[in-house]
């Protein structure tokens, strides 16, 4: 026995070290991903730029670039100021408009003057279907996945984009190549009428979903609705200097708001487990005026989240990773 044990503990190392230095080596690469927001009259934006943030500093995503899908004025230039401030200010914004813009929201005005910005307003920065097309055509294929947590103008105008110098490809050949999946803040579900689908803009919302052929998880409002998060908890521990806790603080005073878009970026990057389900039983089917219902039978790339623990886990989890991000400069 003595002879024997140390040969099969040789033969025991032999055979264990490979899936040992296997399970040392191998991580999980950073999620890559195009933010598509309308940054203006909700904060849950902001907030959800943030985790979005907190994970890059986690080295769970990259964030390539940014879409800014509004007319507000401000909307871009408090979204550069927001990067700026997490240490990004090479992140690429494009914008959906520069002219007829308004100036509506609680706070991208004050947040862009207070803190460093590249722009003084949407008018300068670059047009967003060229921002999406350059950024894709730089990655390789089927690695990048699309956030979106505002209206479906740009996603819309992308997929219709033709041929140009950065890539002879159309635009749904280039989403088709380039893209990985879609997480979408848009719908009630199983059956409503959500902002993000009809205001302003329900054509293009049509327009996406059709044109649209890779897998797409779509947040509901239902759900965001039954998560507040920015809250009493969120002011205590967040930086006050970070243009974060401003935008909080200048929309309602730390009351607490929705996570419609938290919830999206939890998915996009966390997937759907541990705190949802993903229901793919069916598919979403938008009418002209946004309105949506899920409809049999499943077309294989469409599912809705549904919640799957206690909303207090969920609320806790996105108010640590926003806070987190903001804890210190």
């Amino acid at each position: 026995m003595l002879l024997l044990l140390p040969f099969c503990l040789t033969v025991f190392l032999i055979v264990q070290l490979p899936s040992a230095v296997h399970a040392q080596t191998v991580e999980q690469e950073p999620v890559s991903v195009i933010l598509d927001t309308d940054m203006d009259s909700d904060v849950d934006d902001v907030g959800a730029l943030a985790m979005l943030h907190a994970y890059e500093r986690q080295k769970k995503a990259r964030i390539l670039g940014i879409i800014v899908t509004s007319d507000e004025k401000y909307s871009a230039a408090c979204t550069d100021a927001i990067n700026i401030w997490f240490g990004r200010k090479d992140i690429p914004i494009g914008v959906s408009q520069k002219d007829s813009l308004k100036a509506f929201s609680k706070y991208t005005r004050q947040v862009s003057e207070q803190f460093s910005a590249r722009f003084s307003s949407n008018t300068d920065a670059e047009d967003g279907t060229k921002v999406y097309r350059r950024l894709l055509t730089s990655q390789p294929d089927q690695s990048v996945v699309i956030i979106t947590i505002g209206h479906l103008t740009s996603l819309s105008r992308l997929l219709d984009s033709s041929p140009d110098s950065i890539s002879p490809l159309s635009g749904q050949e280039l989403v088709k190549q380039k893209v990985k999946r879609w997480s979408c803040m848009g719908g009630q579900f199983p059956e409503g009428k959500e902002a993000n689908f009809y205001r302003p803009d329900p054509v293009s919302t049509v327009n996406s979903l059709i044109k649209w052929t890779l897998p797409v998880t779509f947040a509901g409002w239902e759900i965001g609705s039954r998560i507040m998060t920015g809250g009493e908890s969120f002011k205590a521990q967040c930086d006050p200097r970070s243009p974060v806790y401003k935008a909080y603080e200048l929309y309602n005073g730390f009351k607490g708001r929705a996570s419609w878009d938290q919830i999206t970026i939890l998915e996009a990057v966390e997937g759907a487990g541990p705190f949802f389900v993903l229901n793919k039983n069916g598919h979403c089917k938008v009418a002209d005026d946004g309105s949506n219902k899920w409809v049999w039978p499943s077309n294989k790339i469409h599912g809705y989240l549904v919640i799957n623990t206690a909303t207090e886990k969920i609320r806790q989890h996105i108010d640590q990773l926003m806070f987190e991000s903001n804890s210190s400069k």
